[in-house]
C-alpha cells in the first residue's frame, strides 16, 4: 500500500469511529444561554449541593436546556424585570427520565429527615409526601425552577431551609425545601417573601408560564409542545 492509500485508510478509520461534538439536542430544544446568556444558571443536580447532597443521573454540565418555545417565554420574563435591576436565576430546566428515576431510587434508600432540605419527613416518605415525583413535568422541556436575585448581587437572609447562597431575593424558604412553607400561597409567611413570590408568580404568569402551588419556584409553560411526552437525552454543556 501506497503512502497516500495508507493515509486515506486512516482518515477513513478516523472519520467512522471518532465521536462526533455536533449539537445532539432534539428538534425544537434550545440551551438556554443561546437564547438569553443573561439569565443566571444554578444548576444545583449538577453539583452535589441539593437534597441528595451528590450529583444526579444525566446532568454532565451545569446547563439549563429548554424547549424553544419555554426559553423564549423566560427570556421575555428576563426583559420585562431587568429595568427594576433584576435577573433571573435557574436552578433546574429539562430534567432527564433517567434523572427522575435516580431520584425516586435514591429515596427508597431511607433515612431521617435532612434539616436543609426535608426538615419534617423521613427521606422515603418524600414520594408518598409528593415532594418528589416518579415521574416530573420537567422531563417534557419546559418546566423551570427559578427565582429572582438583583442583579447588584446584594446578599439577602441565606433560608433555614433549601439552596442557599443563591443571591436570590427573600422568598422564606430556598429551591427545594421539601416542606409545607415552600407552598407560594403559605400563610405565616413575612411580607416581603409573600410579595416576592407574588412578584414572581405574576411576572411568569404574563408569559405564560403557571405555578406548581405547592412549590413557589416551580412553573410549566401553558401551551408546552410536549405536554404528553417525556426525553431521556442526558444534559451537556455542546
Amino acid at each position: 500500500m501506497s503512502a497516500a492509500s495508507a493515509l486515506a485508510a486512516a482518515a477513513l478509520v478516523l472519520a467512522i469511529t471518532l465521536p462526533t461534538f455536533a449539537d445532539a439536542l432534539p428538534a425544537s430544544f434550545v440551551r438556554l444561554a443561546d437564547v438569553d446568556p443573561s439569565i443566571r444558571q444554578d444548576i444545583r443536580y449538577a453539583g452535589s449541593d441539593n437534597f441528595l447532597h451528590r450529583k444526579v443521573n444525566g446532568y454532565d454540565a451545569p446547563v439549563c436546556i429548554l424547549t424553544e418555545q419555554a426559553a423564549k417565554a423566560l427570556s421575555e420574563v428576563q426583559k420585562a424585570i431587568a429595568a427594576k435591576g433584576l435577573t433571573l436565576v435557574v436552578f433546574d430546566c429539562y430534567r432527564p427520565a433517567r434523572a427522575v428515576a435516580d431520584m425516586g431510587e435514591w429515596t427508597r434508600g431511607g433515612g431521617l429527615p435532612d434539616p436543609q432540605w426535608y426538615p419534617k419527613v423521613r427521606r422515603s416518605e418524600l414520594i408518598a409526601k409528593s415532594y418528589v415525583g416518579e415521574l416530573s413535568t420537567h422531563s417534557r422541556g419546559s418546566t423551570v425552577d427559578v427565582a429572582i436575585a438583583r442583579t447588584d448581587r446584594r446578599s439577602s437572609p441565606n433560608p433555614a431551609c433549601g439552596a442557599v447562597n443563591a443571591d436570590t431575593l427573600d422568598f422564606g424558604t430556598g429551591f427545594d425545601c421539601f416542606d409545607p412553607m415552600s407552598e407560594t400561597g403559605h400563610r405565616g409567611l413575612a411580607s416581603e417573601a409573600a410579595a416576592n413570590r407574588k412578584m414572581l408568580v405574576d411576572t411568569m404568569r404574563v408569559a405564560g408560564f403557571r405555578n406548581y402551588a405547592r412549590e413557589w419556584w416551580h412553573f410549566t409553560l401553558t401551551n408546552e409542545p410536549f405536554a404528553r411526552q417525556r426525553f431521556d437525552f442526558p444534559i451537556t454543556a455542546d
